[in-house]
């Protein structure tokens, strides 16, 4: 539910916390539907498992995975997965 709210994010930028591969928490604020920097090529993940955000703070894409999301801010609202 927390990805489909990140998908309505719609270009704002969002704060999304989220499990990382290691175990790890990370916090991390971006946008969706960055094109800017792309430099071609197709992605090789899968749109069912992960969604891509531009890291604003890193200045790159980065891949979340939709099973891991913690919580999701957008327009000042925190939603939080229960």
């Amino acid at each position: 539910m927390l990805d489909e709210l990140l998908l309505a994010s719609a270009g704002r930028f969002v704060s999304v916390t989220f499990t990382k591969r290691d175990g790890s928490s990370r916090v991390m604020n971006g946008r969706l539907g960055v094109t800017k920097y792309l430099k071609g090529g197709v992605s090789t993940l899968n749109p069912d498992t992960y969604i891509t955000l531009y890291d604003t703070v890193s200045k790159g894409y980065r891949a979340v995975n939709r099973a891991t999301i913690q919580s999701v801010t957008f327009g000042g609202v925190t939603h939080v997965a229960v």
